[in-house]
């Protein structure tokens, strides 16, 4: 066989597909470059920009599904609500609650600035000086000042992991179930606020991990930008303006 009939027999790929992959690194060099722009920009305070998740593709190998931008929002106001300079917020592999919250202290006309820590696998978000890595198999290998420091945390736990619920603990200021039968627990209430989200089914063991800190089940419902088979619930130990206690 010559070397022009093996050529002629070389796969050859249609226009279709071509034109499907031509699309395809153009999206993934999109990406990039939103994500270089971050990371150019990692010295600044971000105080000035409007944040999103576009340059974060999601990875459900790792158990990544984003929330969309009104239940981010969303949350992230209720760990905003009554906070002050003093109060310290941690969110738990939620980074896209933490966008929002950045947005949110961005735009704010008042000058509060809660202490704001993302724990998180994915070494992308990095690009923030709030980053902390954080690997769910290993619940409490963090930073020791980070014990027992926090007013305010939400965590999403990946998997539906039971370890998380060890590192919420860990970093809680207390365990103590609110005082207040409303609102969201102030500090001087000597009691963290608690946000978890997850699914459905993990509903008798939340209630059973962190029960002593006061956490039901909700009324609300988190709703995922791409959607998710699974029932997901919000657990909190406080009700409030956007959920109650079911």
């Amino acid at each position: 066989m010559t070397s022009a009939e093996g050529d002629d027999e070389m796969p050859q790929l249609s226009a279709g597909a071509l034109d499907a992959l031509k699309e395809f690194y153009s999206e993934k060099d999109s990406r990039q470059k939103q994500f270089e722009d971050l990371r150019s920009q990692a010295e600044d305070s971000f105080e000035q920009q409007k944040l999103s998740m576009d340059a974060f593709t999601e990875d459900w190998n790792v158990s990544q599904f984003w929330y969309n931008d009104e239940t981010a929002t969303l949350l992230a106001k209720q760990l905003l609500d009554g906070t002050t300079n003093d109060t310290a917020v941690a969110i738990v592999s939620a980074p896209s609650v933490f966008i929002q919250l950045k947005n949110l202290m961005s735009s704010l006309e008042a000058q509060v600035r809660p202490e704001v820590v993302l724990l998180e696998y994915d070494e992308r978000f990095s690009v923030f000086k709030e980053f902390v890595f954080y690997d769910f198999a290993n619940p409490t290998r963090l930073p020791e000042q980070l014990k027992g420091h926090f007013d305010r945390i939400i965590c999403d736990p990946p998997f539906l992991s039971e370890d998380s619920a060890l590192t919420v603990r860990w970093l809680s200021k207390s365990w103590n179930a609110p005082g207040t039968s409303s609102g969201v627990p102030s500090t001087a209430d000597n009691s963290p606020a608690l946000i978890v989200c997850t699914g459905e089914r993990m509903e008798p063991l939340i209630h059973k991990l962190y029960g002593k800190a006061g956490i039901r089940t909700t009324t609300f419902e988190p709703q995922h930008s791409k959607g998710l088979s699974n029932e997901f619930r919000c657990y909190a130990n406080f009700p409030c303006k956007d959920w109650k206690f079911r």
